[in-house]
């Protein structure tokens, strides 16, 4: 009766911890600074818009907005979720035009990062 209770309670602990791992891999943002001559934005772009843009790094990021012209993406800043702790969140739909002095770098950040809509 004991080895039943832990192993149940031992599947539901199991369960409990893959969900959220599996929707985070599944969601999974990607950061990048985007630099130019008069400001510095973050802005996250997801693994599957990465791929559509050929790559899943700032590399592609630079190349896509060099072939295009521009991009349709998410801008990122720090904000206090619910519990009152610092995450990485989505604040604006921004538009970035292609320009001569543009960087694409990637973004580390210590703060969780959600994702976009």
């Amino acid at each position: 009766m004991l080895s039943c209770d832990l192993i149940k309670g031992a599947a539901v602990a199991l369960l409990t911890f893959s969900i959220p791992s599996a929707w985070a891999q599944e969601t999974r943002m990607n950061l990048f600074k985007i630099v130019t001559i008069k400001d510095e934005i973050v802005v996250g772009l997801s693994t599957e818009e990465l791929q559509a843009l050929g790559g899943n790094d700032a590399s592609a990021v630079a190349h896509a907005l060099a072939q295009k012209g521009d991009l349709t993406v998410w801008q990122y800043n720090v904000h206090r979720g619910p519990n009152g702790e610092l995450q990485q969140a989505p604040t604006a739909r921004i538009g970035l035009l292609a320009n001569a002095s543009l960087r694409v770098e990637p973004y580390a950040t210590t703060y969780q990062i959600l994702p976009h809509p």
